[in-house]
């Protein structure tokens, strides 16, 4: 990999995510070597993906050159990689691009798709984890308009127009919400000789109330909103399959549509060599101690969304959201030096601040410690607080501008096919 041999400690961290980020940055005037290993050369701003899926922002938008994060710190590097397995017992990583030996390494890979062992439904349905997801998605909704224009059969028509989002956790929900106010205000602009009222957008979700992990208040408005954009949601839904076609579900219902979104859940992104036996807990994450410490290798560390730092008033962990990835990050920061040092380790307290969905124009829901509020006023804070974690002034300023064109203007400028999906669409003829 060509990094060279220094007399401080080296600290190796596999993913340029959240959590990632965050501890290189705590780490960027300390007394150690760090490298920083990704597949990606750039950070993801994974909230903001719906929106690139769905023509609101360009993928640079909520991207970032990790080497530009890291430009100012001295003994920083950066290696494009991907990791293939870890060798605790020779403190070693085996990578795409050759071998390297660390002192301490941190995972931070993030989290993946899951589709549950259900091979029919990962074959066929998109997924929208990563930014090329994201652009493929994109280009498949507005491909499916441009397929309906060149078929008079009424129900081909209507299964191109018809948009299946399983999941309704805050990616299904954002989702379905940029749907519905592309229905309304963009696809009879651009498409007058296409009859857009027979759009159909569905939400299902297994359980009894979307947005499981927010108050009853806000799952039930979110629902609300959702329903006044003309989304279609259904609960206690679970689907079995989707061969491309036909969505099937445990009872009975069946969806005849192209596009079927998966945001049912999520997975931790482990690594060979750690992926074994008693170290994984329940969602493929790795278990970890207070300190974000794999017990069994006191010099690995995992922090973020394949962490999991279980106890008795989180069975299941954090969740796999941005702010514990970020929590982790600096708290392991100020632990590597400590550790260094001799110090006693500072275990990990993770700081509530809330959570929010967004569900179109002038609609979200935020729950945060103290209070919990819907609306306009719920929106305008969901667009500060996203702002404000974009890395990067470019970024914000873009993202900002094109948030106030597109609500000025009731319009998506970035619905651009720049990559085709090429999805075959003779399935859909008789």
């Amino acid at each position: 990999m060509n990094i060279p041999k220094s007399s401080f400690p080296r600290i190796v961290i596999i993913g340029g995510g959240f959590g990632g980020i965050a501890l290189a940055q705590k780490l960027s005037k300390k007394e150690v070597q760090v490298v920083l290993i990704d597949k990606h050369n750039y950070h993801t701003f994974q909230p903001l993906l719906y929106q690139v899926s769905t023509g609101g922002l360009e993928p640079d938008s909520i991207a970032y050159p990790i080497r530009k994060v890291l430009k100012d710190y001295s003994n920083f590097y950066f290696r494009l990689a991907e990791v293939t397995e870890v060798i605790p017992d020779k403190k070693s990583i085996t990578t795409n691009i050759g071998d390297l030996c660390y002192d301490y390494l941190v995972i931070a890979t993030g989290s993946k798709t899951n589709f549950f062992g259900n091979s029919e439904i990962q074959q066929n349905a998109m997924a929208m984890k990563t930014i090329p997801q994201s652009l493929n998605l994109r280009s498949l909704i507005l491909e499916n308009f441009e397929q309906a224009l060149l078929t008079d059969v009424l129900h081909e028509r209507d299964a191109l127009m018809n948009f299946v989002i399983v999941g309704g956790g805050p990616t299904g929900v954002e989702l379905a919400g940029a749907l519905a106010e592309i229905k309304k205000g963009v696809l009879p602009k651009d498409y007058p000789d296409l009859d857009t009222r027979r759009v159909q957008i569905n939400l299902l979700q297994g359980g009894d109330r979307i947005l499981p992990g927010m108050s009853k208040k806000a799952s039930k408005k979110a629902e609300d909103f959702l329903e006044e954009l003309g989304v279609h949601v259904w609960k206690n839904t679970r689907v079995t399959g989707y061969d491309g076609k036909i969505v099937t579900t445990q009872t009975d219902l069946t969806f005849n549509a192209a596009t079927m979104v998966w945001a049912a859940g999520v997975m931790g992104a482990t690594i060979k060599g750690i992926d074994a036996g008693d170290l994984i807990v329940g969602g493929k994450r790795i278990c970890v101690n207070g300190y974000n410490q794999i017990e069994k290798h006191p010099d690995i560390f995992a922090i973020g969304d394949v962490a999991c730092m279980q106890s008795d008033d989180i069975p299941r962990g954090h969740p796999m959201m941005a702010q514990p990835a970020i929590q982790q990050g600096k708290n392991l920061g100020e632990n590597l030096v400590r550790l260094l040092e001799n110090k006693p380790l500072k275990p990990f307290v993770y700081k509530d601040k809330g959570s929010m969905a967004t569900v179109g124009r002038n609609k979200a829901v935020a729950d945060t410690k103290n209070f919990k509020f819907q609306g306009i006023f719920a929106w305008f804070v969901w667009m500060f607080v996203h702002l404000f974690f974009l890395i990067g002034f470019r970024n914000r300023a873009v993202v900002f501008v094109n948030w106030v064109y597109n609500y000025i203007r009731f319009d998506r400028e970035a619905r651009l096919i720049i990559r085709p999906y090429n999805r075959d669409y003779s399935r859909f003829k008789d």
